[in-house]
């Protein structure tokens, strides 16, 4: 076992599939890798995984969530091309307007069977699990 006197730790996310206007919000990304995303970011130090969703949902789309529960966590190496992280996504409802907000340049909403051609890191995948109903 090779030792070493630096860790190098996954960093931890938070996603949400927010559930709005019968269809699911995304957020097109301002900075690379480009495309449409789940809101969701870093968690801070000393903040939960629901507090940290809560958070990046209201500066990424302005709205107001409530976590109705965790759906999965992602945990491929490669799932982010800029870091090793490891997401838990959680399945939202929300409330107020939906603002493109934070590191987001648009917002939309999104059924199964429209959805935008260009999706960044594994979000396609959390998507069509989340529309087979896989979890």
């Amino acid at each position: 076992m090779k030792t070493s006197s630096h860790l190098s730790n996954p960093i931890p996310t938070a996603d949400l599939i927010i559930e709005y206007n019968r269809g699911i919000v995304l957020i097109k990304r301002k900075n690379p890798p480009e495309g449409w995303a789940l809101p969701g970011g870093f968690v801070e130090y000393g903040e939960s995984l629901e507090t940290a969703a809560v958070r990046e949902a209201k500066e990424e789309t302005g709205l107001d969530v409530e976590l109705l529960r965790q759906f999965h966590t992602y945990s491929d190496p490669k799932r982010d091309p800029r870091h090793h992280t490891i997401t838990t996504v959680f399945i939202a409802k929300a409330k107020g307007k939906a603002i493109a907000g934070d590191d987001a340049k648009e917002i939309g909403v999104f059924s199964k069977d429209i959805l935008p051609d260009q999706i960044a890191f594994d979000h396609r995948d959390i998507i069509n699990d989340y529309f087979s109903g896989r979890y």
